[in-house]
């Protein structure tokens, strides 16, 4: 696990990802209500993309998520993805539309042997929320609508995700 301070070049992660557990204090907010808040996470690591957070459901406010009606997607390492809509609308004096976010995270109910450990972890899109935090630094969501890492300071590409990087 990397600190801050140590640049890391997602050109040096591997293919298959790698899993790692993480205590970088992660902090993901929509419309002022805090979703989560750990700092014992786990990240995924693979080669072109920046690290993805999955976040135990223990350290999520799980009472502001439902099942998304999306079908799910297949990871060829993971196996397949539930899509989670964010609904934080109850708690707001003024309920509005974008207080709801359909798909804005997902999980692997029943994960790969490899991956075992996802079980029960979420991760959020962090373009589909209004905030996600890294060690009290405001993430920059990677490009695209799929691929759901984290971009901080420490973390160097070029990223997949982009138009034109598909094929990468």
């Amino acid at each position: 696990m990397a600190s801050n301070s140590e640049v890391e070049s997602v050109w040096d992660y591997p293919r298959p990802p790698r899993l790692e557990p993480t205590s970088s204090h992660l902090r993901v907010v929509h419309r002022g209500v805090v979703l989560a808040d750990t700092n014992r996470a786990l990240r995924i690591l693979e080669t072109s993309h920046p690290p993805v957070y999955y976040i135990p459901q223990s350290d999520i406010a799980m009472q502001f998520l439902e099942p998304s009606n999306r079908r799910s997607s297949f990871c060829e390492f993971k196996g397949s993805a539930s899509y989670w809509t964010v609904d934080v609308s109850a708690s707001l004096e003024a309920p509005e539309l974008a207080a709801r976010r359909t798909d804005a995270a997902w999980s692997y109910r029943d994960p790969s042997s490899a991956y075992a450990a996802l079980r029960n972890y979420l991760a959020f899109y962090a373009n589909r929320v209004d905030e996600c935090m890294v060690n009290g630094e405001r993430v920059v969501p990677q490009v695209g609508d799929f691929y759901g890492g984290w971009i901080t300071s420490n973390i160097k590409g070029p990223f997949k995700g982009a138009p034109g990087t598909l094929g990468w």
